[in-house]
């Protein structure tokens, strides 16, 4: 009895470790299992939303936008509030990170790389359902608001409704103008006007001084490169360096990208959050070295400068001041808000349609700005080829229909209107997405 007694307390003993052996491997595989679990729902709620996305902003390697980060968040909701605190020209700028609901818009200007983000299938939808009948009215010049999916006239709705600029057009809406008649309008209305500091309250606050000399190049051939997720695989950068001229949105990089947009840059146009937002470098950044910068921002439509001076869209003043402190040698300019509008007014003449109530996106103006000193103007992808395709940017993995044809910005109504007034072959439009326009000094018009 000696024994088996000694065989049962042995094995009692062996049970009672084996028992705290379990507890103590299910204890760690429900410990790993919550770590597990925690890291999954950290990693989407972190995640950019897929469903929208400004304008188009970036850094070297980040955002854009030809159209800003305004055009691509308004496709998908409208009421998303600015992150850059509304601050004049001498006071303390601060900026702040969106909400978590937003993420999608800090994401779409990190200084680093996105990761590669899978076309949303509402938005593959939209495109293939709608995108190429929209892309062959426009190789025509001829297409409606209502040939968009239902997505994005929704979202046109939406941004025309809030009227924040508080425009009211008072002028004709005509479509039957000729091709000479466009382009004498233009001429005649959309003069480059800059911010010279003449007027109150700039002069007051000493513009000025800081004001570098008239913008006023000339050249023979210049290029209008947009962001578009089509320059990809065009193998345009040869023909774009070819140039006299050649302009560039925003942040858009060339480093990487050499064979399909080219590496000369002569003038870049960004719009007030590549100046307001840190995370752009503009103060550091090699890209917007040792050229012309031309920056804008929107004012209301009635041009309240002592407004705008104080509550710009974003606080552009501030850094613009301190660079031309910094680098007076670098020309540097910000653009009337005058001129912005005269260009709003210009679309709005030529269509029939209600277009929306805010301002022009950067492509166009960057177009009008072009076609001031240039004899003849080549625009890359405005108007989209063959290759079209609902990414947006070619340098960053984003995908929005609104990239192409507008929600904030009347980009639809835009590119109808550059159609209309090009010289372009059907083959350069299709093939290579280019367009050619005549720079006011070869535009006659009658006295």
């Amino acid at each position: 009895m000696g024994v088996q007694d000694s065989l049962l307390i042995g094995l009692r003993h062996v049970m009672k470790q084996s028992v705290k052996l379990l507890l103590l491997v299910l204890l760690l595989w429900m410990l790993l299992f919550l770590a597990v679990f925690t890291h999954l729902t950290d990693s989407q709620v972190n995640q950019p939303h897929r469903t929208s996305s400004p304008f188009n902003s970036e850094s070297q390697h980040s955002t854009y936008v030809q159209h800003s980060a305004r055009s691509i968040m308004a496709s998908h909701n409208s009421s998303w509030g600015l992150y850059a605190e509304r601050r004049g020209p001498f006071q303390r700028r601060q900026v702040f990170k969106p909400p978590r609901a937003r993420e999608e818009f800090h994401f779409r200007n990190s200084d680093k790389r996105p990761k590669k983000v899978t076309p949303n299938n509402d938005y593959s939808d939209d495109y293939f359902s709608n995108g190429w009948s929209v892309v062959r009215g426009l190789w025509k010049g001829q297409v409606s608001s209502k040939m968009l999916s239902q997505r994005l006239q929704q979202a046109m709705r939406d941004n025309a409704q809030p009227n924040k600029h508080n425009v009211l057009y008072k002028g004709q809406q005509k479509t039957s103008k000729s091709r000479q008649e466009m382009l004498c309008q233009m001429k005649q209305q959309a003069k480059l006007r800059t911010l010279d500091g003449s007027e109150q309250p700039f002069s007051h606050q000493g513009f000025q001084q800081l004001a570098p000399p008239k913008l006023q190049q000339t050249y023979t051939t210049c290029a209008v490169v947009t962001s578009a997720g089509a320059m990809l695989k065009s193998s345009l950068g040869p023909e774009i360096d070819s140039h006299d001229a050649v302009l560039r949105f925003n942040a858009a990089p060339c480093k990487g990208y050499e064979r399909d947009v080219g590496s000369k840059t002569t003038i870049r146009i960004m719009n007030s959050q590549i100046l307001a937002n840190p995370i752009h470098k503009f103060n550091s950044s090699l890209i917007y070295k040792n050229i012309t910068l031309v920056a804008w921002d929107p004012a209301s439509y009635n041009i309240d400068l002592h407004k705008w001076s104080q509550q710009p869209d974003y606080d552009l003043f501030t850094p613009y001041i301190n660079h031309r402190k910094n680098f007076p040698e670098q020309p540097f300019y910000i653009l009337h808000p005058s001129f912005i509008w005269k260009l709003w007014d210009i679309v709005q003449s030529n269509t029939q349609e209600n277009i929306q109530p805010n301002p022009p996106s950067s492509g166009f103006i960057g177009i009008v700005m072009m076609m001031n000193f240039c004899e003849e103007v080549h625009v890359y992808e405005y108007i989209p080829s063959m290759r079209q395709t609902n990414l947006c940017h070619y340098h960053e993995a984003y995908y929005d229909a609104a990239c192409t044809f507008g929600a904030y910005h009347p980009l639809l109504y835009e590119k109808v209107l550059v159609k209309r007034m090009s010289t372009a072959s059907e083959e350069d439009l299709k093939k290579k997405g280019k367009i050619t326009l005549p720079g006011f000094s070869k535009i006659k018009c009658p006295l």
